[in-house]
């Protein structure tokens, strides 16, 4: 569908559409995180605070595609038990694992809301802009949150961090194209 804001061009519905699905993608990893570890376990406490803003996230980026004219991906199901499956393995892996897998994600999302940012640099388009750029400060916060709790103390963190940065890579392109 074409959008019929006027400052809605193809590559920036795109933006939004991954955009979307990484936010939803986030709020199932949390989900699967919160299902294993309970409400009293290590971390929890942070996890359901970042959960919270990714949930607020993915609802601005709802309403700016409903008011855009933007669909969502296709993937979307697929990202939800994904995620999910995610959330779960990482925690029971442990609570440094389940920090882990924030901190990789979020260094992924990190480059790439800047690489979004960097593409809208001269474009009119303010309103996702400076949502983008918003998020990805809260972003930040979250993967330096997670490095602060112990995320590179999980076993085999080379290997598990890379693991989830590449997945997250992946998922990125597919939900831009489909």
């Amino acid at each position: 569908m074409t959008s019929e804001h006027p400052m809605t061009s193809k590559r920036n519905a795109r933006m939004l559409r991954v955009d979307q699905a990484g936010e939803f993608g986030a709020t199932r990893i949390y989900a699967g995180q919160l299902a294993v570890m309970g409400t009293r376990g290590p971390h929890t406490t942070e996890i359901a605070g970042m959960a919270a803003q990714e949930e607020d996230h993915r609802a601005r980026f709802d309403a700016m595609m409903a008011k855009r004219g933007v669909r969502p991906t296709l993937l979307q199901p697929v990202w939800s038990a994904a995620g999910y499956a995610l959330g779960a393995a990482t925690a029971l892996l442990g609570p440094e694992a389940a920090m882990a897998c924030t901190a990789a994600i979020e260094t992924e999302i990190d480059r790439h809301y800047t690489e979004q940012l960097e593409a809208l640099e001269d474009d009119e388009d303010a309103e996702l802009r400076e949502t983008i750029r918003e998020f990805r400060d809260d972003e930040r916060e979250h993967r330096d949150a997670a490095l602060a709790a112990g995320a590179e103390r999980a076993p085999a963190y080379p290997l598990l961090s890379g693991a989830i940065r590449l997945g997250c890579r992946v998922a990125i392109r597919l939900s831009e194209r489909i």
